[in-house]
């Protein structure tokens, strides 16, 4: 087996560096524009051609995250960020969007594109579809099992990355739209504001339902048989890299899970600790009671009293270190700095491990009861134990290869590189001592100076063994490299694909997940009824219903695509042809060459570019994202090449997550269908948990029929899916949306707001 990459983040570039000390095989980082990380500090062109310079000189690898999807008008921007990665010499690209992946295959075809973990891969298939695609590499998502990722990772000639450490979201990355819908800044965008960090209010009690702990594979790293292991944390400090770098090279390099590292981790920046799915399902992994950084556990409160804290200490504690107790009812773990200690009433700089050490307590502390737990959250041991070294500013940068030739005759010496040549004229007689006089012809042109190229490859063709004199192949030199202008490997927009048929008036879908749903409803004045299936689906129903109008939707997430074989083969054999997909898995388990194929919200179509490679692979029709905004809503309806699809009602998904909130254990679990009535500073959602896995839905529906009207998409699309409905209230809803009036008590996202 070759040797695994450990990749490390940079939020910036002393992050960059402290990981590239601390043992990082790489680093991937992002740009000022399409990071899914737009809050850290992120590199300008200057930072990022010094640090990858810096990098490869070392010999390892820079890859950047250009993972967030685009509107339309930002298409310019990509290509000058695709230029930037250009000049720099980056070694591969982290993208989600699906036009950002059309624009690198024509225009920039010398990166390695890599499938970031917003594209959602849960599967061998996902992957596989991903690998025809043309990405060399596929980042898989974070909750999948140790098995599942094993069986990915078998798939020839793709390469595999897997998350071992840092922060989870709740949701699957790529499926969440609480942040974008609820408070219009979007996940998939870079601008995520953590909502499954909030408490909500669920059966008379209120705590943090969906803060996920930190993930920490530990040893288990040796077991992971992927290409690349990455740890989270572009907007963590150089500190914290550097240790969690340096953790993870000491195990990966056969020197054990060092339990004093692993203590320093904790100490920088630590949830607590856990291993997600990797074992398999496992209720333990979100954290209730308390968000944010805790540190590292050492004792329990024995006592307060005169505003002091006794406890008996499991660690070194040393005056100014950080302390942080978990104190009941706060939302937070009180959190200090220790200004005053003393064990056995001595004062003390510094107590040692098993001291009952006694800290003066801030006069702001809360009410702490005897028991609650103490962690060391900050020490000024450990952020002394982390230097590293950096290189001399702009002592690196990167430079075009250049190839020269240099022959000496008897009246003349030409040096030629490319279309480029300069000449120097003389007598040159042979020389005394010929390998001298070869190495000064080396020197002379060895020295590029603050040139934009390097000298790659010299050839001399001296056959006589001429004398060269210094002077005159160092004149020959300057005016040979003063002519050469490199030019800068660039791209282009590619042209979007143009629509060749003619657009109709605009004609209505309706979706469901309960074709009983379809009872009161006259479906002539539908143009299609879509169906999401299920493994178990009763498909009889179907048989009552017009098949030329029918379509086949298969859902986003499907950790066992094999449970779909036999419904998908007895739906195909009984002539349904037209089907929806919501995730790549789909396209490689459907035959998509002999199918009518439509692109659901889920695959985020923001952009032409991204609906012209919908075109290449196949689709004949996209269905516009739902965090997107009206002004590039109405640029894509008038732009598209593909019928488009409005969705102007549906009950959006919010969260999709293998994470459970239900109080009992997996192994005497009901399963089946179980709701709760959530609430968060007075907004109400509805949470649905079925065959192990959580939906988390606002209580009121996405509706944007008032404004649809003076929208021309080939399509209106209304949903009626995941929550319970009656044949009466769809019908009745159904006879508002058709006259473009609103249903009471609506949400309308981002359709109404200026950006996301």
């Amino acid at each position: 087996m070759l040797k695994q990459e450990l990749l490390a983040p940079a939020g910036d570039i002393e992050a960059g560096y402290a990981a590239l000390y601390y043992g990082a095989d790489a680093v991937y980082l992002g740009l000022s524009k399409f990071s899914a990380r737009a809050t850290a500090t992120n590199f300008d062109e200057p930072a990022l051609d010094e640090f990858t310079a810096y990098a490869h000189s070392l010999k390892r690898k820079v890859y950047v995250a250009l993972n967030t999807v685009l509107q339309e008008g930002e298409l310019p921007d990509l290509i000058k960020s695709l230029d930037i990665c250009t000049r720099c010499h980056v070694d591969g690209l982290i993208i989600q969007d699906l036009g950002v992946a059309r624009v690198m295959k024509k225009s920039y075809p010398w990166f390695e594109m890599h499938a970031s973990t917003q594209m959602a891969v849960h599967n061998k298939e996902g992957a596989l579809f991903l690998q025809k695609m043309g990405f060399k590499r596929v980042v898989l998502a974070r909750e999948l099992t140790s098995a599942e990722i094993k069986e990915i990772a078998a798939i020839p000639n793709l390469e595999t990355e897997a998350f071992i450490h840092g922060a989870l979201c709740y949701s699957y990355s790529g499926l969440c739209q609480f942040s974008a819908i609820e408070y219009g800044r979007s996940a998939n965008r870079g601008k995520c504001m953590y909502p499954c960090r909030a408490k909500f209010k669920c059966q008379g009690k209120e705590n943090h339902l969906f803060s996920m702990k930190d993930m920490a594979l530990q040893q288990e790293v040796l077991n992971l048989p992927v290409t690349s292991l990455k740890i989270e944390g572009r907007k963590k400090s150089a500190l914290y890299v550097a240790a969690v770098t340096d953790y993870y090279r000491q195990i990966l390099d056969g020197k054990g899970a060092d339990e004093n590292r692993a203590e320093h981790i904790k100490q920088i920046f630590s949830r607590p600790w856990c291993k997600f799915h990797f074992k398999g399902k496992d209720k333990k992994i979100i954290d209730r009671d308390f968000v944010g950084h805790r540190g590292l556990p050492v004792g329990e409160v024995d006592k307060i009293a005169r505003g002091w804290l006794t406890f008996k200490t499991d660690h070194k504690i040393a005056r100014y270190d950080g302390l942080q107790i978990d104190a009941a009812g706060d939302e937070k773990p009180f959190g200090f700095s220790v200004q005053k200690l003393s064990v056995n009433k001595q004062s003390l700089f510094e107590a040692q491990i098993g001291d009952v050490v006694s800290i003066e307590l801030p006069h702001n502390y809360p009410m702490l009861q005897k028991g609650d737990k103490i962690y060391l959250a900050s020490s000024s041991e450990v952020k002394g134990a982390y230097h590293y070294e950096k290189p001399k500013p702009h002592a690196f940068r990167n430079t075009a290869d250049i190839d020269v030739t240099v022959t000496v005759n008897k009246d003349c010496i030409e040096a030629v590189c490319g279309a480029y040549q300069s000449r120097a004229e003389g007598t040159f007689t042979p020389a005394n001592n010929p390998q001298k006089s070869m190495s000064a012809i080396e020197q002379a042109f060895a020295k590029t100076g603050d040139t934009a190229f390097s000298l790659k490859h010299l050839k001399i063709n001296n056959p006589e063994n001429l004398f060269t004199p210094a002077s005159m192949l160092n004149e020959l030199r300057r005016d040979l490299y003063a002519k050469i202008q490199v030019a800068d490997k660039t791209g282009t927009l590619p042209a979007a694909i143009e629509r060749t048929s003619v657009k109709t008036a605009t004609q209505f879908k309706i979706k469901v997940d309960n074709l009983a749903y379809l009872q009161q409803l006259d479906l002539d004045k539908f143009a299609e009824i879509i169906y999401l299936i299920a493994p178990n689906s009763d498909i009889s129903g179907l048989s009552a219903l017009p098949k030329n109008k029918v379509r086949i939707a298969l859902p986003a997430v499907c950790r066992r695509p094999r449970l779909f074989a036999d419904i998908i083969e007895r739906l195909l054999a009984g002539g349904y042809h037209k089907w929806e997909v919501a995730n790549w898995w789909a396209l490689n388990i459907l035959p998509v060459e002999r199918l009518d194929i439509c692109f659901d919200s889920s695959l985020y179509m923001l952009n032409t570019q991204a609906i012209s490679m919908a075109t290449e692979i196949g689709a004949s029709q996209v269905t516009l994202s739902l965090e997107d905004i009206k002004l590039n809503i109405c640029n894509l309806t008038e732009k598209s090449n593909l019928k488009t699809n409005l969705i102007i009602y549906q009950d959006i998904p919010l969260f999709t997550s293998v994470g459970c909130i239900r109080d009992n254990d997996c192994k005497v679990c009901p399963q089946g269908e179980l709701w709760f009535d959530l609430q968060n500073q007075g907004q109400k959602y509805k949470a649905l948990s079925r065959d192990c896995q959580m939906m988390v839905f606002d209580d009121k529906p996405f509706c944007i029929a008032r404004e649809a009207k003076d929208i021309a998409p080939d399509y209106f699309r209304m949903d009626f899916c995941y929550k319970p409905y009656t044949p009466k209230t769809v019908a009745n809803t159904v006879a508002k949306l058709m006259a473009f009036n609103d249903t009471d008590n609506c949400i309308k996202g981002n359709f109404i707001r200026n950006n996301i």
